[in-house]
């Protein structure tokens, strides 16, 4: 059974009455699918109790009205949760992660990881990141941390984290849940009309098109025509290349 605990408070004093030898956390934003689920059923064969958080960060955000139009699904991610077994879904507010309010918090060093790629085109997204991270991880008090593969520069910025702030805790990258198509599952996925879910299928066949035809030396033929291919289904492309899996370079 499913227990719903809202405030730190009820959580750490259910956790240290509990004891469980072995903690393990799935953070998401709601609206869930079979990749989180696949992150809960991870925690369930490596762990003794299994949490799951979901709470919309506002501070990950840098514009508003995605802020706004991110789905919510609260009473099927409850069932979802269920049916997979998890023990404990922490719901917090805002209030209770951010108890000072989302104003003038302290900000980390993560070098050149924020200046590039998602970083880049999403100003201040990684330190709202890290944020409400290092406020999950207060409460929940993991000992192993489950995460997706699909934000893979998140995990990258995670890790980051859990090294700046001396956390005991195991990150474990899951690789990617997709659907049928190669798209790969996501929350946002529900924003997609059913035609532009089609057609964002594309990325996925254009990244194996990719791979396939790697080789050293100049990459512009390989990219530049995945890059067109894109372009003419419609997608507004910041960034498309190649890059160091460990430094992102």
């Amino acid at each position: 059974m499913l227990l719903i605990i809202k405030t730190v408070t009820e959580l750490r004093k259910y956790l240290d009455r509990k004891s469980p030898s072995k903690i393990g956390f799935v953070p998401t934003m709601g609206a869930l699918h079979d990749g989180h689920l696949t992150l809960v059923r991870e925690s369930k064969d490596q762990t003794d109790l299994t949490v799951s958080s979901i709470f919309i960060n506002p501070t990950q955000f840098n514009d508003p009205k995605d802020f706004a139009k991110y789905p919510k699904t609260i009473e099927q991610d409850i069932e979802k949760l269920e049916s997979a077994g998890c023990d404990i879904l922490y719901l917090p507010e805002v209030e209770d992660l951010y108890p000072g309010g989302i104003l003038d918090l302290e900000t980390f060093n993560l070098g050149s990881l924020e200046n590039v790629y998602e970083g880049k085109f999403r100003p201040g997204h990684f330190q709202g990141v890290c944020l409400v991270m290092k406020r999950l991880l207060s409460a929940v008090q993991p000992h192993e941390l489950f995460m997706g593969q699909k934000d893979y520069q998140q995990c990258m910025v995670v890790k980051e984290l859990i090294g700046l702030e001396n956390l005991s805790v195991n990150l474990h990258t899951v690789p990617t849940i997709r659907e049928a198509s190669g798209l790969a599952m996501s929350s946002r996925n529900l924003r997609l009309t059913p035609e532009n879910r089609e057609k964002a299928a594309a990325l996925y066949s254009e990244m194996k098109n990719m791979a396939t035809n790697l080789q050293p030396g100049n990459l512009k033929p390989i990219t530049t025509p995945a890059q067109q291919k894109l372009e003419s289904l419609g997608f507004t492309i910041d960034y498309f290349e190649f890059a160091d899996e460990k430094t992102l370079e």
